[in-house]
């Protein structure tokens, strides 16, 4: 179970954080795999480490908010590989910080083009490429537990987080009977850099509020990428995966 030997699976925001958590797992569980980050410099860096790990990776500089380059880097990717199985739609951001009605329209914008519209860009060059290739495919996006619950002061992050599994559910819907699934993982509060870049007070709440004691670590990550990336995951689909340590269903 849960082998994917002879599968090629796209991360992007894979040089890093979460996504290349996931890749961690995916290499382990036998998958190869394409990476797409904005630096150059952590994608070798993520790249070295992956190959100690035994996997058959490699990575490309991209910026998931223009769709010529998607669609480029995509080409890519395949050019190297031969084809996508799973595509991971990770990268992006806390986007705007600050009262939301005083934000300005730009502001606004910046963060649905680093949130929604890459996951858009991405999955609609995976989807093409699914459809011609016959052979189903697994898309997932990186979504958050913000989602779910009042985040003040990060209303675009929010927003956008919770607009990606309108998504996700549009596309399970659209590509089910093509073998295509939809899905969408939604981290509490787990140890990134992102993360950590947050207030001390909200750090501590996010530590009592965990029903088991302890917040989330990109260890943690590694099992449920690959669940849904794998066969065995083939009769869900436009769900959401929460991941935070119980934190949404514990009172303060």
């Amino acid at each position: 179970m849960f082998d994917l030997t002879g599968t090629v699976a796209l991360v992007t925001g894979g040089n890093g954080g979460l996504g290349l958590a996931y890749a961690r797992g995916l290499v382990k569980a036998g998958a190869k795999v394409a990476i797409w980050g904005r630096n150059a410099d952590k994608n070798a860096v993520a790249i070295a480490e992956l190959r100690e790990l035994g996997g058959d990776v490699d990575a490309w500089v991209c910026d998931v908010t223009d769709e010529d380059e998607v669609n480029a880097r995509f080409a890519d990717t395949l050019e190297r590989f031969g084809h996508v199985d799973s595509v991971f739609a990770n990268a992006g951001g806390g986007g705007f910080r600050g009262a939301s009605h005083r934000t300005s329209r730009k502001d606004w914008l910046g963060t649905v083009d680093l949130n929604l519209m890459s996951a858009v860009h991405t999955f609609s060059a995976a989807t093409t490429h699914m459809l011609e290739r016959k052979k189903g495919g697994r898309l997932i996006v990186t979504s958050s537990v913000a989602s779910l619950v009042g985040t003040g002061g990060a209303a675009g992050y929010s927003t956008t987080k919770a607009a990606v599994i309108g998504l996700i559910q549009a596309l399970a819907v659209e590509l089910g009977t093509a073998g295509i699934r939809a899905n969408a993982l939604l981290p509490g509060f787990i140890e990134t850099e992102m993360s950590l870049d947050t207030s001390q007070a909200f750090q501590d709440a996010a530590r009592r509020r965990s029903a088991i004691g302890r917040i989330g670590t990109l260890a943690d990550m590694e099992g449920p990428a690959v669940f849904l990336a794998s066969r065995e995951s083939d009769f869900m689909t436009g769900r959401c995966l929460i991941l935070d340590g119980g934190h949404t269903i514990h009172p303060m």
